[in-house]
């Protein structure tokens, strides 16, 4: 499935808008999930699943 990247960015500023204005609200959580499908269908995907994992494995890995 081809995607412009022209929607991701726009759906990525969407999100950060929302995110910024204060009140997240329905709308704007169904524009976040369609922006992560979206996301998910790129090539950044194993990019951000690759440092979503490290990050991960580095909080598992901390001792009070």
């Amino acid at each position: 499935m081809a995607i412009s990247i022209s929607v991701v960015l726009l759906l990525l500023i969407l999100a950060v808008i929302f995110m910024r204005s204060g009140g997240l609200k329905v709308s704007h959580a169904l524009v976040c999930l369609l922006l992560g499908f979206l996301l998910a269908g790129t090539s950044m995907a194993a990019t951000i699943h690759s440092g979503i994992t490290a990050t991960a494995e580095l909080v598992g890995s901390l001792r009070p």
